[in-house]
């Protein structure tokens, strides 16, 4: 478990496409191997360590655990450079956000957040104290309350625009805000009383194959229970905020494409791979999906 690594800095829009033209061009550009990568990357010495962390969390980059550090691109962030450097796409930022909502090693707070925390409607309090008892269940030493109060910040920050929160302080050109607000996975309640609530996004902002690449990133067979699409940890129904309405709504898009077969069949609800995803590791799906969705989009 892994909380307030990003050091109170959300990602901001133009990070990680500053963070991983700088990997490509030196892969040790985060220790300093070569000048002062605060120089190099303009900004300052916390804001790199937070960018060091972030293009890791989201699966942009990955550091050998032993040895000489250093950062280089894994295989789904050279899919993102070839098609997208400049993370605009809405699909670029569902993979992005599924990565780090996964990612339960690095973004605790996050995977938390959108997998084991289940108020749909909650206040800061509300999911410091329940993250709180997970951390103790789970065995690992006490964090402080201002630890987690960090992440949860964060996630709110991430997720929710300033234009929401505070938009008599947000000036039209600012640029401080997390492009992963475009989401819409989280909004503001009550905002005198600080509630917020999980959002179920727009079906029509959820391409079908960025929806199939999740769920197929999370399946060993070739028939795959709807149930456990909607309720499994890490799945699309948890990721993407979810109800059976909305996950079937997806499903069927998915259908409509040729990529799956909906079978209901004597009460077993399930969906079937197509031949073009059927014989591919989990991994290899994962790719091919993200490399389709590109493909689509180019066409």
């Amino acid at each position: 478990m892994r909380f307030r690594a990003h050091d109170t800095f959300f990602i901001r829009k133009g990070w990680l496409y500053k963070g991983i033209k700088n990997v490509i061009e030196d892969k040790y550009v985060f220790m300093g191997a070569s000048g002062n990568p605060m120089d190099i990357l303009g900004i300052g010495s916390n804001m790199v360590k937070s960018l060091r962390y972030w293009l890791q969390a989201v699966g942009l980059t990955s550091e050998p655990t032993s040895g000489k550090r250093f950062q280089e691109i894994t295989p789904f962030g050279n899919i993102i450079i070839e098609h997208d450097k400049y993370i605009e796409e809405i699909g670029t930022l569902w993979l992005l956000h599924y990565k780090l909502a996964s990612n339960k090693d690095e973004a605790t707070s996050w995977y938390y957040f959108f997998n084991e925390f289940r108020q749909s409607e909650f206040t800061r309090d509300d999911f410091i104290t329940q993250l709180d008892a997970y951390i103790r269940i789970n065995g690992e030493d006490e964090k402080s309350t201002r630890i987690l109060t960090d992440d949860f910040n964060c996630i709110i920050s991430t997720y929710v625009p300033r234009i929401k929160s505070n938009p008599e302080k947000v000036h039209p050109e600012n640029n401080i805000d997390c492009p992963l607000g475009e989401l819409s996975l989280i909004d503001i309640l009550n905002k005198r009383e600080k509630i917020y609530k999980k959002s179920i996004p727009k079906i029509e902002d959820i391409h079908p194959i960025i929806a199939l690449a999740i769920i197929v990133d999370n399946a060993d067979n070739n028939e795959i229970r709807i149930s456990s699409i909607l309720n499994d940890k890490c799945n699309a129904g948890k990721i993407l905020n979810l109800d059976i309405i909305a996950l079937t709504a997806i499903l069927n898009r998915i259908e409509k494409k040729g990529y799956i077969e909906i079978n209901r069949t004597a009460g077993l609800d399930v969906i079937k791979l197509s031949d073009t995803i059927k014989g591919k590791t989990r991994n290899e799906r994962f790719l091919w999906c993200i490399n389709e969705y590109y493909r689509i989009l180019n066409n």
